[in-house]
């Protein structure tokens, strides 16, 4: 780590340098190619998370300790009960052919989920054709876009915003409409802001609330104006509910099938990933309007052929078990949150504190307010091995910000904030 105090313009410099020779290189390597993508990957932004991959690399290559806040990635153990059963079924080899609708544990984990989702929002579903089990939420999102969207088909999208978001339109061919979304809002989009001409062609919603990656939350009433607002547009939403546990302060977060005639155009995606740390399962499932699932389903059926039925009955562990280790999970992000947005007021950087999910949303402190986002995160990872996710990475209304991460140790994130305080405090 530079142990330096003085940031020179040349430092900045050779940083845009790399970063501009990076992107001749992909250019040159791209029509040298045999084969073209398709016209579609070229409408895809920059996947700026591989960049950083390989900045982190080349930092880790140089004898950097990286403490690495950038990618949504628990850090926490699973729970050990779902982990041994993980391994129990999957010594049975009757777990190990295809996975087909109406086997026994195909009906008993949509069941599971069926249950699991009234205890916690008290609504009712059909096991049978209001669930759908699916390789992660983010499979299922993006395959959505695929079943629903044609060429003059607008999606709605809220900026900045989970990637897939955006990406799965775009690669589903779908017109994008960008939403954008600001603090002065709370991060909500303005839904009567939308010129009527784009409103006549949408065809989807995209939300997500506690929201990735700003943080903020949404309460019942919103969600009630924009089922209203749908049903008089016959419009579908989609509700990326992947933080669902993760409020910190106040009321828990609702879920948008609350809202009276909800189902009627709305579905809701959850995951393992977050609430039980358990990313690597994919494992994930949405709920809700049964024509959109049935849909999504047949575009699945031509793509993939169901879920490890091991993986399966580690789901209905996790989903019918006990919860405390969920509310374990969930207190310690609010704990690592507690510490680490203090730390950061603390050497200078003013930074709302979070009201959900593990994430961190700051902007871009005003002395390096001429970089772009994805310049200071390489600047954070070149100078003290900390890595960020780069705003822009989220849509282009994330530009000046970053995203931290709190899926590290308290002591990490303790020693993350002593690093990037050597870099406030560097002269120009």
């Amino acid at each position: 780590m530079a142990s330096t105090t003085t940031l020179s313009s040349s430092s900045i410099r050779r940083i845009q340098q790399q970063l501009r020779e990076r992107t001749k290189r992909e250019q040159t390597r791209n029509n040298g190619r045999l084969f073209h993508e398709a016209n579609r990957l070229k409408r895809l932004p920059l996947y700026l998370f591989t960049i950083l991959d390989e900045l982190t690399q080349q930092a880790r290559a140089q004898g950097k300790d990286i403490i690495n806040l950038g990618m949504g990635n628990p850090d926490l153990p699973p729970p050990k009960h779902v982990v041994q059963e993980l391994v129990r079924q999957s010594r049975k080899p009757a777990n190990h052919p295809y996975s087909r609708k109406g086997g026994e544990v195909e009906r008993k984990l949509n069941e599971a989920i069926a249950q699991w989702y009234h205890r916690k929002f008290r609504v009712t579903l059909d096991p049978v054709e209001e669930v759908l089990p699916l390789i992660g939420s983010k499979e299922g999102i993006s395959h959505l876009s695929l079943a629903f969207l044609n060429h003059d088909d607008v999606a709605l999208v809220p900026n900045p915003t989970y990637p897939v978001h955006f990406n799965g339109v775009v690669l589903a061919g779908g017109i994008l409409y960008n939403l954008p979304i600001h603090a002065e809002r709370r991060y909500l989009p303005d839904l009567r802001a939308i010129p009527p001409s784009v409103l006549k062609q949408s065809k989807m919603l995209f939300l997500s609330y506690p929201h990735n990656p700003t943080t903020a939350v949404a309460d019942l009433k919103f969600f009630k104006e924009v089922i209203a607002w749908a049903r008089t547009h016959r419009i579908m939403v989609v509700h990326d509910f992947a933080y669902s546990d993760f409020v910190f302060d106040g009321p828990r977060a609702p879920s948008i099938l609350e809202v009276a005639g909800a189902k009627d155009v709305a579905v809701e995606f959850h995951t393992l990933s977050k609430s039980y740390s358990l990313p690597g399962l994919r494992f994930g499932f949405g709920v809700g309007n049964q024509d959109i699932l049935a849909s999504l389903a047949k575009t699945k059926s031509y793509i993939d052929f169901g879920i490890f039925r091991a993986v399966q009955w580690a789901a209905i562990t996790a989903l019918t078990g006990p919860q405390d280790y969920v509310q374990w999970a969930v207190s310690t992000y609010k704990r690592r949150r507690d510490a680490f947005v203090p730390l950061l007021k603390r050497i200078g950087w003013e930074v709302p504190m979070p009201k959900g999910t593990f994430y961190v949303w700051a902007k871009i402190p005003p002395k390096f307010s001429a970089l772009t986002s994805l310049e200071f995160a390489t600047l954070l990872v070149q100078e003290t091995g900390v890595v960020t996710a780069p705003g822009s990475g989220f849509g282009e209304y994330g530009e000046g910000y970053i995203r931290f991460a709190l899926v590290q140790p308290d002591a990490r994130l303790r020693e993350a904030v002593k690093r990037i305080a050597r870099v406030l405090q560097m002269e120009d």
